[in-house]
This record gives structure tokens, C-alpha cells and sequence, in this order.
């Protein structure tokens, strides 16, 4: 089963030319916003991204913005860098999330909350750890994706769909039927699209933070937190709020800010949850 996983992952084509090119900008240190927006003008869907999110409520600018460099302003490097990659990512993968109970657009929104939670909680108080987990964030659940496509194939929908929306643990239910977790397999996709070894292994590690070497295990800790509390099945539920409390609790971390965190995420996307 993971070997099938495995080639199809290979069998996915790479990133396109434009997110190589932003990556380029966006990691120089004589990279500059005018180079950034003149990319991100050639690829349309990436500047709809950026304009719907820098005219939401998360940053509550009070004026719309409507043109590439200011939103690219705005944002920052690092965000739209990120926000390239999960654009590029849904141009290649077809998205089909019936074994998971949810709809495409319900997939994203929940990434998006993921991203949203890093910047209300962590931003306070890490905020380089904050800029780091980001895409991270982001992009975590793609393994998703791979996992669904696997379990059409094999006629399982109805009973992976019936067991995930009862579990409390995904991850175990993934592990029943496809020998792995999704963690895992965002891992191996990026591992193949060539992203940077940091980012790779903590998303391998989010699933089980406390065996992930000692430079990986806080970031991988806070995805862990992240997607217990987004959980695909119960985004921002009592159940989902408490499970991912007492992971920090069992850190000694600061439980309060977590969930002031929590209550701005729910602000920002209460209506469509």
C-alpha cells in the first residue's frame, strides 16, 4: 500500500516554473517587492488569492486593495510565498474529499484556518517560529489529497468516511487503511517537489512530535496542536478545542493565549463554518 502511495506521488508533476521563481525572490536578501509583484502579475489565479485575502477580515485594512504591489506590501514576502505554494499545489492536484465528509472548498477553508491560527496565536509571542510554520500550516493536510484518491480507488469510501467522522485520532484511521498517515505523505510530496529538509520533517513528525529529533519537535508540536484543533471532522469543536489544549498542557505551555487564539480564528471565519 505505501509503495502504491509512494509512485503516485512521483508520478506527480513538478511545481510550476512561477513558485520556483518566487521562491527565489522571497529567499534572496536582495530580494524586493517590486521584483515579487512583477512574478506574481503573470499568474492570475495567485493575484485572486492575494487580493481575496488581503481584503478579508484577517487584516481589516478598511480600504480595498486592488493592486498587486500594495497587496504584495502588505502581506509580505514569506505569506505570499506561501501562499504561491498552496496555488501552485491545487493547480496540480485534483481534489476529491468525499472519504473525508467534506467538500474541496471546505478542504481549503479549513488550510486557510490552520494558516489563520498560526499567525492569531503564534505571532503574539514566536514570531519568527510563527513566520516558519505558516506554509507549513498551510499545506499540512495535502497529504489528504494522495489519501483520498487511494481509497476511491479501492471502493472504501463509505466506511472511511463513517470511521473518520467518528474518530478522534485521523491520523489512526489513515494508518488502518492506507499503512500511513497523511503527515507522512504531505512529507514524501514535498520531500519530492524539493522543498527545504526542515519544512519536510516537521510535517512528518506533526503526527507523533515526541519521537521527531530535538530540531524538529516544538514545530511539529505546534502543527500537531494546529490540526487537533482544525481537525477535518470537527473544525473548532469543544472536542477539537480540548484535545489540542491538552497537548499544551502535557508541554506546560500556555493554555490561555491558545485559546484567545481559538476565539479570533472563530471570529474571522464563524460564518463559514
Amino acid at each position: 500500500m505505501i509503495e502504491e502511495l509512494v509512485n503516485r506521488i512521483k508520478s506527480i508533476p513538478p511545481l510550476p516554473k512561477t513558485f520556483f521563481e518566487i521562491e527565489k525572490i522571497c529567499k534572496s536578501p536582495d530580494g524586493t517587492i517590486a521584483q515579487l509583484s512583477k512574478v506574481v502579475e503573470r499568474d492570475p489565479m495567485l493575484i485572486a488569492n492575494l487580493l481575496k485575502i488581503v481584503n478579508s477580515s484577517l487584516y481589516g485594512l478598511g480600504k480595498e486593495i486592488n493592486s498587486v504591489s500594495q497587496a504584495v506590501s502588505v502581506l509580505g514576502m514569506k505569506e505570499v510565498y506561501s501562499l504561491a505554494a498552496v496555488v501552485s499545489i491545487k493547480k496540480l492536484l485534483k481534489v476529491d474529499m468525499e472519504p473525508y465528509g467534506i467538500e474541496p472548498e471546505k478542504f481549503a477553508l479549513l488550510s486557510n484556518m490552520q494558516g489563520s491560527l498560526v499567525k492569531n496565536w503564534l505571532k503574539r509571542f514566536q514570531s519568527k517560529k510563527a513566520d516558519t510554520l505558516f506554509m507549513p500550516a498551510l499545506l499540512q493536510e495535502t497529504g489528504k489529497i494522495i489519501i483520498a484518491d487511494k481509497i476511491i480507488r479501492n471502493n472504501e469510501v463509505f466506511q472511511f468516511k463513517s470511521e473518520i467522522q467518528n474518530t478522534i485520532n485521523v491520523a489512526q484511521v489513515e494508518r488502518i487503511y492506507v499503512d500511513t498517515t497523511s503527515a507522512m505523505v504531505t512529507a514524501k510530496i514535498f520531500e519530492h517537489w524539493g522543498f527545504e529538509d526542515f519544512i519536510v520533517n516537521i510535517i512528518k513528525y506533526a503526527d507523533n512530535y515526541e519521537d521527531a529529533p530535538q530540531e524538529y519537535k516544538e514545530y511539529s508540536m505546534y502543527l500537531k496542536v494546529i490540526k487537533t484543533a482544525v481537525a477535518i471532522n470537527s473544525p473548532l469543536s469543544e472536542r477539537s478545542i480540548a484535545l489540542a489544549a491538552n497537548i499544551l498542557k502535557n508541554e506546560s505551555m500556555d493554555v490561555d493565549m491558545f485559546l484567545e487564539a481559538i476565539e479570533k480564528t472563530k471570529e474571522d471565519y464563524g460564518d463559514e463554518l
